[in-house]
């Protein structure tokens, strides 16, 4: 796709091709504008799920009685055109139950328009800390299911799609919740294709704060990897209903590494479990996501697990899911009794990172991008050698990306806190 996105907004012809992502996703097809335009009322306010930088969403039901997401973007200048092509691109290629699947689109002279299937639990985010916070859907086997789910669909991302694929920002927003909480992971504007014979890249810095992996923060380097470091901040999150980054009093700010470090150190990891939860959990199923939590938020990228491993800690399969016997990731540390301690590896952002997150929002979901230009990052596999398209150049020791980040409203994501609305029925 990408520059040859066909033209629909004006036209009434219809194209059709395959996708996956949820029970109903088979197809997707060219919309025109006229279409969407009647599913959603005439873009009505009444009927908005969100808005943001971008655009907006809206909620809608096509004339079949399907109801859909519709993502209207707002600006057509060149950045807003190659992240609509990027997750059309994407969406057109990805075929699994865990992900969000393309229903289909609109790309006119002056209208890009991205249409899914609508989510009827919107987000993880909602409910975790949006308008369906205080009502306790997500019991510990929801919870679970979200965990497998999730880590199912970047597994098929990471090791099954060809060319594969980084998602980028992996975060509590981009896991949407259809009508059984079966989970689908979204929103691919950010996504990396990986061409062959290229282990990771270096790209501007493009993601919400508390979710970026260290090395992508300050050098930009981008790999599976990288997924793998959200994910386990998300899993943190997911379990603790904690936000990424949380504001203290007094002002200070905390990533919830820096708050599980010491709970996990020292064993207490029922500790850790949401208080919403009122102690109705799996003990074991515990140990087991946060082993996979704490592996996979390791400060080093060759220290983290891939999403296979980290699949098989989750599903308490082998090798990866006894952390006392475990000897397939490295980073466990011996405790005076010779079995195995759970061990995490926290950092903490640069100040003048951690001053552009705006706690207003309610939801810790900010995202910045920084402006430099994109370079590629080849590694020969037999030396492990390095080379650079940017000369080399010395890089900062502190976690901050690698120009001046632009904070962007995130309120497009629908599902998440603040002025989102339950669209009209009927």
């Amino acid at each position: 796709m990408g520059s040859s996105i066909s033209s629909c907004c004006g036209e009434e012809k219809v194209a059709q091709g395959f996708v996956g992502g949820g029970p109903e996703s088979s197809t997707w097809r060219l919309f025109t504008y006229k279409e969407l335009q009647a599913a959603t009322n005439g873009f009505s306010e009444d009927y908005m799920l969100g808005e943001g930088g971008f655009g907006s969403v809206y909620w809608g039901k096509t004339n079949d009685g399907h109801q859909i997401a519709v993502k209207k973007l707002k600006a057509m200048n060149s950045k807003a055109e190659m992240e609509f092509a990027v997750e059309v691109e994407i969406l057109g290629r990805v075929r699994h139950k865990n992900l969000l699947g393309l229903r289909g689109y609109c790309a006119g002279s002056d209208q890009r328009l991205i249409v899914y299937d609508y989510m009827p639990n919107l987000s993880l985010l909602s409910h975790l800390h949006g308008q369906f916070a205080n009502d306790m859907r997500l019991d510990w086997k929801k919870r679970m299911n979200i965990v497998v789910g999730s880590a199912q669909g970047l597994v098929y991302l990471h090791h099954e799609a060809t060319p594969h694929i980084i998602h980028r920002d992996i975060k509590a927003s981009n896991v949407l919740l259809d009508s059984d909480f079966e989970p689908l992971v979204a929103d691919f504007g950010f996504a990396k294709l990986i061409p062959d014979g290229v282990s990771h890249m270096t790209t501007r810095v493009k993601g919400t704060l508390g979710y970026l992996a260290p090395e992508y923060a300050m050098w930009g380097k981008v790999s599976e990897s990288c997924d793998v470091y959200s994910y386990g901040i998300l899993l943190l999150e997911l379990i603790s209903g904690r936000k990424p980054i949380e504001r203290l009093p007094g002002g200070i700010k905390r990533t919830i590494t820096e708050w599980a470090e010491p709970l996990i150190t020292t064993g207490r990891l029922s500790d850790m479990v949401d208080p919403r939860l009122n102690g109705v959990f799996d003990s074991h199923e515990l140990r087991r996501v946060l082993h996979a939590a704490a592996r996979s938020v390791q400060s080093e990228p060759d220290r983290r697990p891939t999403m296979n491993q980290v699949l098989d800690i989750v599903l308490g399969a082998s090798p990866g899911a006894d952390p006392v016997r475990n000897s397939a990731l490295r980073g466990s540390a011996p405790s005076s009794t010779g079995s195995s301690v759970l061990r995490i590896s926290s950092i903490k952002y640069e100040e003048e990172l951690m001053a552009m997150d705006d706690d207003n929002s309610n939801d810790g979901d900010n995202e910045y991008e920084e402006e430099e230009g994109e370079r590629e990052l080849t590694t020969s596999r037999s030396t492990g050698e390095t080379e650079r398209g940017d000369g080399g150049n010395h890089v900062r020791s502190v976690v901050r990306p690698m120009g001046v980040p632009r904070m962007q409203d995130n309120y497009g994501h629908y599902g998440g806190a603040g002025n989102r609305r339950t669209p009209p029925r009927g």
